[in-house]
């Protein structure tokens, strides 16, 4: 038998639970990790007495071929290794003989596991951050080439106010920055270090625990062996900030098939991130987008699932937290995915100024009428008032807003003059708003350029 346990058993474990136990096929993916955890582990133990120098440097030396036959693949695992530890120490010993069964002294896969996994979601960290910031700079990109370029602002899905496609492709730069602000925190709170808390009441050798944080790149040590083992808060972090990268994703793809679609005809998307259809031969479908529309539910129920599994766990490790990793893995290859095909997909966008002008009609300009009679001394809950009438006699007369004459205009309020041409301006509506934040020109230079300045950092 090849399993770390065993002794206390008279019979070996049925073929099935075998299979139902094992987790090896998902878990490979930490190895990586757990030979930095057991090279860091073995050095802790000479510190504690428990290894000779030499002996550690048997056992790293033994470690690190293992490494390198995983590495190219040589690596033959056998039918008795139940999980990627079970693996890795089998194969050390096969190299080093009856030392490697050292290794384990004081750990327990308790605490290993939960140290491989931090080790690897902070690296998984640092790859989605990079890929965040590509994506932010294409948006940012795509801004700056067009930045006082107008075009309708909807809410309800319904023509509302003027706009830019500077301003617009900046919304959704700033949700995903938050998005690496999230990362950046959920980082930090994996960067603790369980090693040494054993099976779940600490280790009985003196191993320098701040030193091994050190030497694997983590930034603090647990405060209880009890939490330590079964803490999975860095999962849900993780989850959570890989789903509402999801989710944002998923609003801008939403956006952009309305914008490409025929009757808006905003933008168009390029041949090499849209699909044809089998049946229609004119039919060029944003299925790049969709797909990225659908995996944000994929991602919501990667996160649901581990809470429903966290919920009802008492203290210390339980077999349940195994179903921890495949969302982790299955979020992270989702994103390393999406995020740069987003990012492509944006650099290849076409925008159609001339669609977006023939959507410019003048009821986007009615807040800025109502803020015109609000200059003249009118209460704006009045001029609102006032303003929907003149919206509702346009609608009659069946004429743009610009067409109703001034006495028309005066017939509903003696406020409006001559000078009330000046506000069907889709140029003046837009730089009016000079706030931070706002349309205007100057305003959203300072928000490029703001934006430009809040980029993810990368590692």
């Amino acid at each position: 038998m090849s399993k770390l346990w065993g002794g206390r058993f008279a019979k070996e474990t049925d073929a099935l639970v075998d299979e139902f136990n094992a987790s090896l096929h998902f878990d490979v993916q930490l190895a990586d990790e757990d030979i930095a955890g057991s090279i860091a582990w073995a050095r802790g133990l000479v510190g504690a007495g428990v290894l000779t120098p030499a002996e550690a440097d048997e056992i790293v030396a033994g470690l690190e071929q293992v490494r390198q036959e995983l590495a190219d693949s040589s690596f033959v695992f056998a039918p008795g290794d139940e999980d990627v530890h079970t693996a890795v120490e089998r194969r050390l010993t096969e190299i080093v003989g009856p030392v490697g069964g050292k290794l384990h002294t004081g750990r327990s896969r308790n605490d290993q596991v939960a140290t491989d996994f931090r080790l690897w979601v902070m690296q998984a960290i640092d790859q989605l951050q990079a890929h965040l910031a590509d994506l932010q700079n294409a948006l940012i990109a795509s801004a700056e080439a067009n930045l006082n370029l107008p075009l309708p602002g909807y809410t309800h899905l319904q023509h509302a106010q003027p706009i830019t496609w500077g301003h617009w492709a900046l919304a959704h730069f700033w949700p995903l920055a938050r998005d690496g602000e999230r990362l950046t925190q959920a980082r930090r709170r994996t960067a603790v270090l369980p090693l040494g808390s054993a099976a779940l009441a600490g280790t009985a050798f003196p191993v320098d625990r701040e030193a091994l944080a050190e030497t694997l790149g983590l930034e603090q040590i647990s405060q209880n062996s009890l939490d330590a083992v079964s803490d999975r808060d860095f999962v849900a972090d993780f989850l959570y900030a890989a789903t509402m990268i999801g989710l944002h994703l998923s609003r801008l793809s939403e956006q952009l098939v309305l914008f490409s679609s025929t009757e808006f005809g905003f933008v168009r998307l390029d041949d090499g991130y849209s699909t044809g259809s089998s049946l229609m031969p004119q039919k060029k479908n944003p299925d790049t987008l969709e797909l990225t529309r659908g995996k944000s539910g994929r991602l919501i129920g990667n996160l649901t699932g581990l809470l429903a599994t966290l919920k009802g766990l008492p203290s210390t490790y339980d077999k349940d937290l195994q179903e921890d990793k495949e969302p982790v893995f299955d979020a992270f290859d989702t994103l390393s995915l999406t995020l740069p095909v987003m990012a492509g997909l944006l650099r290849t966008l076409t925008l159609r100024p001339e669609r977006m002008a023939a959507q410019l009609e003048p009821s986007l300009l009615a807040t800025d009428l109502a803020d015109y009679l609000v200059k003249k001394g009118v209460p704006f809950r009045q001029a609102h008032h006032l303003v929907g009438e003149v919206v509702q006699l346009a609608e009659d007369e069946d004429v743009p807003l610009t067409e109703l004459t001034l006495a028309q205009l005066q017939g509903i309020s003696d406020k409006f003059g001559a000078d009330v041409t000046a506000v069907f301006s889709i140029t003046a509506s837009l730089n009016n708003r000079n706030v931070p934040g706002g349309t205007s020109a100057a305003a959203l230079q300072t928000q490029l350029a703001q934006a430009k300045t809040a980029v993810t950092p990368t590692p």
